[in-house]
């Protein structure tokens, strides 16, 4: 082809003709160049197409036994040739000499170079330690740029994911909103009908206590009247009779009075006759006159009998007249008191007839009341069926957008802590959007606001915290790889959350709990045919080392401080083709039950190396990471599941100014802090999805690597103090869980296998 490189020829390459000949071609027809003279002077440049037509060229012999012309033609022909061949020999020593130049260029310029590197490696140094100063002076603004960053990505990302959630929920939120209004003024309304009902019926209790006191009152006084009535009826009766008898003998007197007085008159007669027949008989008159004598004494004995009598009859008269009298009155009193009675028994019958339409009425207000009740209980219902749904629905976002879920746990005061406080630098919004998810706090006068998947108060038990995780554990039986890991600085909870307390069941931690809901679940899905098979590993990661915790080839004296590894092994991090992480020849046991795992959970725990520090009594000097791998087979579809399930306490971070670790404890800080940075800078580069993320800085990332950057459920839990003079490691924690918050790790994968469980050789931790 015209213009292709000529082949080399020792080693070295010709130009095209093009090049030589200006970049202009000449037509295959073309004549050559011209050949005047005998050596052809001039500058006489050739294309590849003047060479073919001259090694082509064919001579023009009209007689062909005409050897004289034939040799001039030759002689021609080769003089073209050797000039064609001098020019070739000219390019190829210019080029020679182009080469050589090139080279002697080339290796100043080498020179150059490696002075120049000598030159930008002092100046990479020199800014090396203004960049590590710069480091040290521009935290602040760094921190400021990454807050506003996180918090525009978190307001968009926010805005994006919930638009169409939150459509549907404040239309819901608004109906449930006037549901409840109307429930509650109704309520509201009850309420002050059934205060009035309860003050009337209050009023009207009293009275009718009231009335029942006086009315017993009356029936007191009316039994002591009876009585009293019965006694004076009684005497009453007792004074009739006598009274009877006295009139019986009262008319015996006057009729003994009346024959007295008749016989008075005859007597009187019968004087005035004797009179007469004294006068006639003289003889009896002495007789007659001692007769009436006697008589007369009679007569006065009578007379003085019937005035006794009288005196006593009027004396019985004025008792009868006082008794009757006395009657009549308490007849009156007696009618006045059963009229009052009467009276009282109409105003307790009309006060029974208003209480029972009170109590009717009451009954009816107490139905109302208690639809009213139900229809409240039924609108709570939805709003927190409604929560139910947006916690779901939000959960499902994340899960789709592959998000990092991030709990935040703040931890109660310690007796020591509250008399050093000034006041409360912890706050919790109370808007229905921020509830139960938003946390504020207080630094240098500035208010903080952070919103994450859930925030526990201090008052928050340690079952809560497992209830609002139960789903994600309850992931890993089905099939997926999750992942669950606390982070905050040195006494902010972290194994208190994860571990709970020793020797106090009721504040047992995240692990044992989630253990026990995993066992509990395997034993309700065995009558579906599911059959699982565990295995357990523990290990921590210590100065950049990893320890083996539950490997029985060590001594009891390391278990704190010592390496515990067994002598010659040596422990690495090693990713598969699938993504996940073994560490070689580490130890994994089988387990069956709670308690197997609670025993090797005691071991493991003994084995942990713990230190004291004026931060805590009991820090945690290394990450701890507990792996539970769950293999599960439906022996009826022959359906086939891997599920792991990985529960990380990290170790706490702290300023060597607030815990004066000297010797080993600042080596175990400094490591400590290093990994810590290491995860911040893996964090940072996930939250600017930027092509090459640091996971190889530390062990604790490359173990970490499947579920920061693979197909798990990851979830933090970012535990905080909310001492004051813990204000500024709080605040730097709550702005590390935004960034972890705001990371997107991939969709999560379900893990199903057709394969047998011999095949897999080693577990896997991620």
């Amino acid at each position: 082809m015209v213009g292709t490189p000529i082949t080399p020829i020792n080693g070295r390459t010709r130009p095209t003709f093009a090049v030589v000949n200006g970049g202009h071609y000449l037509s295959p027809n073309s004549a050559p160049p011209s050949n005047a003279g005998s050596d052809y002077g001039g500058i006489i440049e050739f294309t590849r197409e003047d060479v073919e037509a001259l090694l082509k060229e064919k001579s023009k012999r009209k007689d062909r036994f005409n050897y004289k012309e034939r040799c001039e033609n030759m002689i021609d022909y080769i003089k073209r040739l050797k000039v064609c061949i001098r020019w070739f020999q000219d390019l190829e020593l210019n080029y020679s000499l182009e080469q050589e130049r090139l080279k002697n260029s080339l290796e100043l310029a080498q020179q150059k170079c490696m002075e120049i590197e000598l030159l930008l490696k002092i100046k990479e140094e020199e800014l090396n330690s203004i960049i590590v100063e710069m480091r040290r002076n521009c935290t602040s603004l760094q921190e400021k740029l990454i807050k506003e960053e996180t918090e525009k990505m978190v307001a968009v990302e926010c805005l994006v994911k919930e638009r169409d959630a939150r459509l549907n929920y404040e239309r819901t939120q608004s109906t449930l909103e006037e549901d409840l209004g109307r429930a509650q003024r109704e309520l509201q309304s009850a309420n002050e009908k059934i205060s009035s009902l309860n003050d009337m019926y209050k009023r009207l209790q009293d009275y009718v206590t009231g009335l029942q006191q006086y009315n017993g009152k009356l029936h007191s006084e009316l039994s002591t009247v009876e009585d009293e009535l019965k006694r004076i009826e009684k005497e009453k009766a007792t004074v009739v009779e006598s009274l009877t008898m006295l009139k019986g003998q009262l008319t015996l007197s006057m009729a003994s009075q009346v024959e007295a007085t008749k016989l008075k008159d005859a007597l009187t007669s019968e004087v005035a006759s004797l009179r007469v027949e004294l006068q006639q008989v003289r003889d009896d008159r002495v007789f007659q006159m001692s007769q009436v004598q006697t008589l007369t004494s009679e007569l006065v004995k009578f007379k003085d009998s019937t005035e006794k009598s009288s005196s006593e009859v009027d004396n019985l008269t004025t008792k009868t007249n006082e008794l009757e009298a006395k009657c009549n009155l308490q007849d009156n009193q007696i009618k006045a008191l059963q009229e009052q009675l009467e009276n009282a028994e109409k105003k307790l019958e009309v006060s029974d007839v208003s209480v029972i339409e009170t109590r009717t009425e009451f009954e009816g207000q107490k139905k109302f009341v208690k639809d009213l009740e139900r229809r409240l209980a039924d609108a709570e219902y939805k709003v927190i069926e409604g929560e139910k749904l947006r916690k779901e629905l939000h959960n499902t976002i994340l899960e789709l957008k592959g998000n990092i879920r991030v709990f935040c746990r703040v931890r109660p005061l310690l007796p020591d802590e509250g008399c050093h406080t000034d006041g409360k630098i912890i706050s919790y919004p109370t808007s229905m959007e921020a509830a139960g998810r938003g946390i504020e706090l207080t630094h240098n006068g500035q208010k903080h606001a952070f919103t994450f998947d859930k925030v526990f108060a201090p008052d928050a038990s340690q079952e809560d915290v497992v209830m609002e995780i139960s789903q994600l554990v309850q992931s890993a039986l089905d099939g997926y790889k999750v992942c669950i890991f606390a982070y905050g600085q040195t006494g902010s909870g972290k194994t208190y959350t994860m571990m709970g307390r020793p020797g106090h069941p009721e504040e047992k931690g995240l692990i044992p709990r989630s253990l026990e809901q995993i066992f509990q679940t395997r034993q309700s899905q065995h009558p579906q045919g599911w059959k699982y098979e565990m295995q357990v590993s523990m290990l921590e990661i210590y100065n950049e080392t990893i320890r083996d915790l539950l490997s029985t080839n060590k001594s009891p004296s390391d278990a704190t401080r010592q390496e515990n590894a067994t002598p010659g092994k040596q422990y690495t991090i090693k990713h598969d083709a699938s993504g996940n992480a073994h560490v070689t020849d580490l130890t994994v046991v089988d387990v069956q039950s709670v308690e197997e795992v609670a025993f090797l959970l005691n071991r493991a725990a003994n084995s942990r190396s713990v230190g004291k520090t004026q931060m805590n009594e009991q820090s945690s000097r290394s990450h701890f990471v507990f792996t539970l791998r769950i293999y599960g087979v439906n022996e009826s579809t022959h359906q086939q599941v891997e599920g792991i399930l990985n529960l990380i306490d990290l170790a706490g971070s702290e300023r060597l100014s607030k815990s004066g670790s000297t010797g080993d404890r600042l080596k175990e800080t400094q490591a400590i802090n290093k990994s810590l940075s290491s995860l911040s800078d893996v964090i940072f580069a996930l939250a600017k999805k930027e092509d090459y993320v640091p996971f190889r800085n530390s062990k604790l990332t490359y173990l970490l690597q499947p579920c920061l950057g693979g197909d798990s459920k990851t979830l933090m839990f970012v535990n905080i103090s909310p001492d004051q003079s813990s204000a500024a490691e709080s605040l730097c924690s709550l702005r590390f869980a935004s960034r972890v918050n705001a990371c997107e790790i991939g969709t999560a994968r379900r893990n199903t296998y057709g394969r047998s469980r011999e095949s897999s050789s080693r577990l896997s931790y991620y």
